[in-house]
């Protein structure tokens, strides 16, 4: 996963928008932050909002049954996962 890509970009924008953490707060993400569980802004009613943002922003669905707990343990995870639904 490479860092700087438009995808990893757009979670980035979605995770400081959606959570109302400062864009620097953001850009420090690695692909070993932590996410759910650890970031207090993130909770099962802002997951909907970052979910929902996401789509919007980088043409994709996201159905339910693809919504679990390792896709939102970090960072990478979540950027991995939304550049995997990119590709279509």
């Amino acid at each position: 996963m490479a860092t700087g890509t438009k995808v990893d970009a757009a979670v980035r924008g979605v995770l400081a928008d959606v959570l109302g953490i400062g864009p620097d707060r953001a850009a420090a993400f690695t692909a070993d932050t932590p996410l759910f569980g650890a970031l207090p802004e993130l909770d099962s009613m802002a997951v909907a909002g970052v979910l929902t943002e996401l789509e919007d922003r980088l043409d994709i669905v996201i159905d339910d049954d693809e919504v679990d707990g390792d896709m939102l343990e970090s960072f990478g995870a979540l950027v991995a996962f939304a550049e995997n639904k990119a590709r279509g």
